[in-house]
């Protein structure tokens, strides 16, 4: 029902037209009569009629007056207006506030009714644009989001967008902002699964400070973020967003964060995030990696690694744990400073790997060979370091079982000799088997050759190289005379050197300032 109200000053009038009229039947209800423009227009302001019929020769405030007051403040309200023959003129300047019903004095019932059934039916047709509008803003409230997250995801794959498309979406979902920006990218690890996804991105957007705009793909959840000042505190909410995720879901994510630049570049900033990703490899799952972070890799070529895989293969056919390990430990410490591509590092692994199995038995290298694969689908560098581990702990245990049966007690004796004599610039075949021993030297060295596979003079001097690297590694600066005075080369560094260059592919110089020895 439509409320209506009734002005004129001439009672007749009034309770004439109130009880002629079937407001009902016309959806209207008659809610009040007024008998001047003062009078309706304190009553509009406390009840607010949908319809006004009103006379317009009023005292006080005409007809024409209370259509201007009303159409200033109530543009909504409809008017009737009634006027005398003489009137008319003077009633259509009412025109120019919208009035579009007149109705000449004296009037019936037929007429007013038609006048309401046309202002019902304008009404009703305004109710349900509204009505449908409204509808249609929620909707699009409902998918806006989605909407957003999708022009995100476009945004940064699709290289044909730019800055007039940007211009043109900045204008369609009214995004306030045209400035500098950071892409944070999150990947899942472990699998893929689409609920985790949004549980990082509804931590993410909970722990950060107004994220402009969130999205996901495939398995990665990528925020636009406005760019700060405060990089510390940026990093504090990412790690606390990594923690939050894992405490709840005991899963690693990785974070990639790019450089500022402005948003036209978003898709650049992205590709950024997708490489940065990559060096997870070399820093591990759950780590924030920043072009910071990666600053220092390079390619390098297969002779800059400096790696030797013999000095492992020796350490494990000799048996020694300890040894062993330390080999491994430099070997992937090796690989992690120099950064190489991901292929390239596991091409080196799985050549240091196949060079220890080809040092077992058959039936062992066949089962070894079938690991392998396992080493091509590692995703970082510290699950290959754990599994090369169980391996060369495996091997070095199986050799030192091995040779403790297979060494004569002769031939075990010299090697404690050369352990102990290291040091010593006499020490030769000769001088163990004369002086030591008291042996025919031929016949020692076929035997040591026979129970070690190594010639007497060549375990010497790999000897020597393997506990002058331990050296280097115990003393950064230590010199090359004193390396070469302790390890059996006399006043001699420069045979030292080179000897040193045979077995490492370097001179000890070299290797100082190419091996990051402290950390190992």
């Amino acid at each position: 029902m439509y409320n209506v109200l009734l002005v004129d000053d001439e009672r007749i009038i009034l309770d004439g037209i109130s009880r002629m009229v079937d407001w009902s039947s016309l959806q209207t209800e008659l809610m009040g009569t007024a008998r001047n423009g003062v009078e309706a227009f304190e009553i509009i302001q406390r009840q607010a009629p949908d319809i006004i019929i009103s006379d317009i020769r009023m005292p006080g405030m005409d007809g024409l007056e209370l259509v201007a007051r009303v159409h200033e403040a109530y543009p909504h309200i409809r008017f009737v207006l009634l006027s005398g023959f003489g009137e008319f003129d003077y009633a259509s300047r009412a025109m120019q506030y919208g009035v579009k019903h007149y109705l000449l004095k004296p009037t019936n019932e037929g007429k007013i009714g038609e006048a309401l059934k046309e202002i019902v039916a304008e009404l009703e047709q305004e109710t349900s644009k509204e009505s449908f509008v409204r509808n249609m803003k929620a909707e699009l409230e409902k998918v806006m989001p989605h909407v957003k997250e999708q022009f995100l995801k476009e945004f940064v794959t699709n290289k044909t967008y730019g800055k007039v498309d940007w211009d043109y979406f900045r204008s369609l979902f009214k995004l306030d902002f045209d400035y500098q920006i950071r892409l944070l990218l999150f990947q899942l690890e472990e699998g893929f699964e689409f609920e985790l996804l949004f549980a990082i991105k509804n931590i993410a957007q909970e722990i950060l400070v107004s994220p402009l705009l969130s999205t996901t793909i495939g398995n990665h959840v990528l925020i636009l973020l406005e760019e700060s000042d405060h990089i510390d505190q940026l990093h504090e909410r990412i790690y606390h967003i990594r923690d939050t995720f894992q405490s709840y879901y005991k899963r690693d994510v990785t974070i990639a964060l790019s450089e500022p630049s402005h948003i036209t570049l978003a898709r650049t900033l992205y590709r950024q995030c997708l490489h940065l990703l990559n060096y997870r490899f070399y820093l591990g799952e759950g780590s924030l990696i920043t072009r910071k972070d990666t600053e220092g890799s390079q390619e390098a070529s297969p002779k800059e690694l400096g790696w030797d895989e013999e000095r492992l293969n020796m350490s494990v056919r000799s048996g020694h744990r300890e040894e062993a390990e330390a080999a491994l430990r430099a070997f992937i410490g090796g690989l992690k400073e120099a950064q190489l591509d991901i292929d390239v590092t596991k091409s080196y692994v799985i050549q240091q790997f196949v060079s220890l199995v080809r040092q077992c038995a058959p039936e062992e290298m066949n089962h070894y060979f079938t690991q392998i694969p396992l080493i091509v689908e590692m995703n970082t560098l510290q699950s290959i370091q754990t599994f090369m581990e169980n391996v060369v702990i495996t091997m070095t245990e199986r050799f030192y079982g091995l040779n403790k049966v297979k060494h004569s007690a002769i031939v075990q004796k010299v090697i404690d000799v050369i352990t102990s004599q290291l040091g010593n610039s006499e020490l030769s075949l000769n001088w163990v088997a004369h002086e030591m021993l008291y042996m025919n030297a031929d016949y020692l060295g076929k035997l040591f050759k026979k129970e070690t596979g190594e010639k007497f003079s060549n375990y010497v001097m790999k000897a020597r190289i393997n506990r002058a690297t331990e050296l280097i590694a115990e003393d950064a600066d230590i010199k090359i005379f004193e390396l070469a005075e302790r390890l059996g080369f006399g006043d001699n560094p420069q045979y030292f050197s080179q000897v040193f260059k045979k077995y490492r592919g370097s001179t000890p110089s070299e290797y100082m300032k190419s091996t990051d020895t402290s950390a190992f």
